[in-house]
């Protein structure tokens, strides 16, 4: 070991005594170095801030011109200290592999590129969200230096990037879509699923049809949620006898979702995103045609399950399975008591929103639909006042009347006693149709 690695070591131990972390950074490299070089420093990785570090090391002082924190001199020897690489995200063999400014500038051009490198490293951190990019007013999602080098620093940035060209509408720029691409199993690996989640949850619902394209393109998707991914695999015909599969569709029915009243209502889009996740489970082909009996049961069971895995709170799993388990409801042509029955339903107003958008992306009839919501308001009117006790029949039978519109008009009377409280029950129903006939007939 090289005498003056050695020295850093033992800066490394004064720090590691007073309960702060601290290593020499890349040693092999700057072994390398400073065999090859006149050079005469050695970069430390270290815990503290700059005011801890000046109380350890009175004559250290500040420096900026590296991006360190601190830089001291002792005994012909610079010491600089970085902070050490704090992100949950980053790749684990940073801390060991990380280049600094000040390594950067003694290497050749071949070096530069054997190691992937064409600036100075990446500064430390700050917070904020847009740290590691471009400036977005660009209109591209562009990631710092050199993408695979930026993201290695941190894998969450991959996530992040996505995240931005949903919400803003933007490209990814071409570098920084296959450094994600090819880091998709390390955003897996390194990258908590809460985390991702967390940037997720900060898309908005009208653009999460395109977070979720953009994560099915790069083969993040997969496997994070390999259930909904599986989707692209299952072929159904749409109304219009066009055949898709079930993966886009389900990306149709999220973009349509938020169009009418419910621009910002993001748990009930990702409702649209699993409504149809039973049919990996339930599809069989039979008679020349695939066939999801039951899809909307099974899919909430399995929604569930996914969701449990993805960390969401037990109210959100709660809600987004109970839309999956009931989206069916209303694609069918409903009766007074069948309206009745959906509008006792818990959200129902996000239930008929989820067969609108699946009408609209499968080009579907809208027959059943328009009756439903003309019927929606008879759900309001007491059941006595919707149906007379007796129909034409019992009424005929009753007063002994042959078929004709007289008929009609005793029903519509009887309607009317009804709904003022005169009649109440069947047996003064056939009073008053009784009483009525013999006064029309008088």
């Amino acid at each position: 070991m090289h005498q003056i690695i050695k020295e850093a070591v033992a800066l490394c131990k004064t720090l590691l005594r007073n309960g702060y972390d601290a290593y020499v950074i890349n040693a092999p490299l700057q072994q390398q170095l400073l065999e090859k070089t006149r050079r005469t420093a050695v970069d430390i990785a270290c815990e503290p801030d700059i005011p801890t570090l000046l109380k350890l090391f009175p004559n250290a002082a500040t420096e900026p011109e590296h991006r360190a924190l601190a830089k001291l001199e002792n005994n012909g020897i610079t010491y600089l200290f970085y902070p050490i690489e704090t992100s949950e995200g980053a790749h684990p063999e940073l801390s060991l592999l990380r280049i600094t400014p000040s390594m950067t500038k003694l290497m050749d051009l071949h070096t530069r590129l054997q190691l992937r490198l064409t600036g100075f490293g990446s500064p430390p951190p700050t917070g904020d969200a847009y740290d590691g990019f471009d400036d977005l007013k660009s209109g591209v999602i562009r990631l710092m230096g050199l993408p695979d080098e930026t993201l290695r620093h941190n894998y969450l940035l991959a996530i992040r990037a996505l995240r931005f060209a949903a919400n803003y509408d933007a490209p990814v720029e071409p570098n920084t879509w296959l450094a994600i691409v090819r880091a998709a199993s390390r955003v897996l690996d390194y990258v908590a699923l809460t985390d991702i989640m967390d940037e997720w949850r900060k898309v908005a619902a009208e653009s999460l049809y395109r977070f979720v394209r953009l994560l099915y393109d790069a083969h993040i998707l997969q496997g994070m949620i390999p259930e909904l991914a599986a989707l692209s695999c299952i072929r159904q015909k749409r109304d219009d006898g066009e055949e898709e599969n079930v993966f886009e569709h389900t990306l149709d029915c999220v973009k349509h979702y938020p169009e009418e009243d419910f621009h910002y209502d993001w748990l009930g889009t990702m409702a649209m995103l699993f409504h149809d996740i039973g049919k990996l489970y339930t599809g069989e082909f039979f008679d020349g045609q695939w066939t999801f009996y039951q899809h909307h049961r099974v899919g909430a069971k399995v929604t569930r399950k996914i969701l449990r895995r993805l960390h969401f709170h037990t109210e959100d799993i709660d809600l987004l399975c109970h839309l999956v388990n009931n989206h069916m409801r209303f694609h069918f042509m409903l009766t007074d008591r069948g309206i009745r029955r959906f509008k006792s339903l818990d959200e129902y107003p996000r239930l008929i929103a989820m067969a609108r958008a699946d009408l609209r992306a499968r080009n579907g009839s809208y027959t059943s639909f328009n009756h439903n919501m003309k019927y929606l308001d008879r759900a309001e009117t007491p059941e006595q006042m919707l149906e007379p006790l007796l129909n034409g029949n019992e009424i005929m039978s009753e007063t002994r009347l042959a078929p004709g519109p007289q008929v009609g008009v005793i029903r519509t009377a009887l309607l009317h006693a009804q709904i003022a409280g005169d009649v109440t029950d069947r047996q003064s129903a056939i009073d008053f149709v009784k009483a009525y006939a013999r006064k029309s007939v008088g």
